[in-house]
């Protein structure tokens, strides 16, 4: 048995993982693609596309909706919006949700070694907990936070000071593993360190990510677990 968080038997030592859900740990981006077709065309919005789905990448759901509102001049509530984007996307993530396999293996792998870990995402509290289910990575990662449960989404650092929080550990003991620019910052403004993996290949050379502390270029197809594992036992602080 690997021993806790100061068992000098432990590869990672002191080491705590963050993650992010979307584009990160699962290939949601089109579940949330398909979800906002119905949405927007429920309210007369036609025409949008993957390319435009995909600058909202890294953003929070709430802020999302009120980018749509501005943007397509959609009078209904917020909240309303909200509802229905959710009730589509629920349906479709319980059964369609794909794991990146080599996340899947490296969360296996933290998981052996007793490292702790989290989710902290800009979904909803209900949303994660759908995903992680249908999923199964819920066996391995139990414990998650919503940006919904805390005052500012990413680019904020909210969000991953809350994950740090619940997992009782400092910040500068935590490394993120995010696909978003604004997670990126939110991670460098939280005081961790940061494994950048793109979700949009085209966004790697934002500074946010090549400030990353280790960054995937390619995305999910460059990304595997044992690299990042090496990384971890190579980078991990001293006790």
């Amino acid at each position: 048995m690997l021993g806790g968080m100061n068992d000098p038997r432990r590869p990672f030592r002191e080491t705590a993982v963050v993650f992010d859900l979307d584009g990160t740990l699962v290939d949601s981006e089109p579940n949330y693609f398909q979800a906002t077709l119905g949405t927007l065309g429920r309210y007369g919005v036609t025409g949008f596309t993957w390319e435009d789905n995909e600058s909202y990448v890294g953003i929070s759901t709430a802020e999302t909706i009120g980018l749509w509102k501005r943007r397509f001049g959609i009078t209904a509530p917020a909240g309303e919006l909200l509802d229905d984007l959710n009730s589509r996307y629920l349906d479709i993530a319980r059964t369609q949700t794909r794991v990146f396999p080599q996340m899947r293996l490296f969360v296996e792998r933290l998981h052996a070694a007793g490292v702790p870990m989290i989710v902290a995402s800009g979904s909803s509290p209900e949303a994660i907990e759908a995903i992680l289910t249908g999923t199964r990575l819920i066996e391995q990662l139990p414990r998650y936070v919503s940006a919904d449960e805390v005052a500012r989404g990413k680019p904020e650092p909210d969000v991953f000071l809350e994950a740090a929080r619940r997992l009782g550990v400092v910040p500068a003991r935590c490394v993120v593993l995010e696909d978003a620019a604004p997670g990126a910052r939110a991670a460098h403004a939280a005081g961790m360190r940061c494994i950048a993996v793109p979700y949009v290949a085209a966004q790697s050379d934002d500074p946010a990510f090549t400030a990353a502390d280790l960054l995937f270029k390619g995305g999910q197809e460059e990304f595997t677990a044992r690299a990042a594992c090496e990384w971890l036992e190579r980078s991990a602080p001293s006790s």
